[in-house]
């Protein structure tokens, strides 16, 4: 089954497109594409190098951004003129809380890529820039104590730029590179989950106590390995393939299975405790950014479920007699990954 055909996932590449020029692009995914989203939404945004996406907020979302690429700075304005500016790359992220003034300019000499998830199915923007355009000349000079006359050059187009021009060098602050709460570099981490069969690494509220309310898994799973099936109790799950190819079976609550293809760019959708797993059906390493609608999500696994349970309990529940039951391995501790030992099935 592939994307389009499963209500559980679509492309990114299929995404609204909010701006496309020279400067970059920005695509978004939000309820209106993929209407099982609920509590989250993606967008991808790229920069070339001396473009800005533009300060604004968001304001019914928290943000959460990853990067694949570039160099970039990012100046973030929060409540109490509490200011951060700082400098984020590959593999570091960074979060907005909602409501909070930010922008992100590329200050590298290469195309920069950031995959950006929110804490809503249909985020609301504010473009700084139209803000202060549906302000009259009188109440912007007021504002800033100089004649209205300063501000009648400004654009009062009413479009929203998403993505603008830097005129002339970056300006860095000396201290930028340093790090700050709101940033944090997650392909640095020592992954908490690691064998020949993946990795995990997280980003959540026990290691970034930024999160509140969204967190996120750098998942990579290896030709040997396959993501066990589980499902989350209380933590909806939303999904972004950066690299390889993969599959996802997942069981609705009328009994059904939906498989599908998981492909570069495409992006799936899971639902607070439906259970899912993925295998690794290409070539390579498979690598998924998976969101989550809580600061610290939490599953239950197939392979430990079955070791709660009694040797009778579990034939009965297997339809087996209790002698054909499988030799299930006693797993107290839920392996996340785990080695794939037999072939993927056709």
């Amino acid at each position: 089954m592939n994307p389009g055909t499963s209500r559980h996932v679509s492309s990114l590449s299929k995404g609204d497109v909010l701006f496309e020029g020279e400067s970059g692009s920005l695509r978004q995914l939000t309820v209106d594409g993929l209407p099982i989203l609920d509590g989250l939404s993606i967008k991808r945004l790229v920069l070339e190098p001396g473009s800005i996406r533009e300060p604004h907020w968001h304001a019914n979302a928290t943000e959460l951004t990853y990067c694949v690429s570039g160099d970039l700075l990012v100046g973030m304005l929060g409540n109490a003129d509490s200011f951060s500016c700082f400098t984020i790359g590959s593999g570091q992220m960074f979060t907005a809380p909602s409501g909070a003034l930010h922008h992100i300019e590329n200050v590298g000499d290469t195309t920069a890529e950031l995959i950006v998830a929110f804490r809503h199915e249909r985020p609301e923007d504010f473009s700084f820039r139209s803000s202060l355009a549906v302000m009259s000349d009188a109440v912007l000079g007021n504002t800033y104590g100089l004649d209205a006359s300063a501000f009648s050059a400004l654009n009062r187009d009413g479009e929203v730029p998403y993505i603008l021009r830097r005129e002339g060098e970056p300006s860095i602050p000396s201290d930028a590179g340093l790090p700050d709460p709101l940033k944090f570099d997650v392909e640095a981490e020592s992954p908490p989950i690691s064998s020949p069969a993946g990795t995990a690494r997280v980003a959540r509220s026990q290691v970034w106590p930024a999160l509140e309310d969204i967190s996120m898994y750098s998942l990579r799973i290896t030709g040997e390995g396959m993501r066990e099936p589980h499902w989350h109790p209380s933590t909806a799950e939303m999904g972004y393939v950066h690299e390889g190819r993969g599959r996802m079976t997942v069981l609705d609550p009328d009994g059904k299975t939906d498989t599908y293809e998981l492909n570069h760019g495409d992006v799936y959708f899971i639902p607070r405790a439906y259970p899912h797993h993925i295998e690794n059906i290409g070539e390579g390493s498979i690598h998924f950014l998976v969101f989550f609608d809580q600061s610290t999500p939490g599953d239950i696994g197939y392979r430990s479920s079955a070791s709660a349970y009694s040797k009778e309990v579990m034939a009965a529940t297997m339809g087996v007699p209790l002698g054909e039951l499988p030799e299930l391995p006693f797993t107290p501790e839920d392996p996340l990954i785990v080695e794939r030992r037999n072939p993927v099935d056709p």
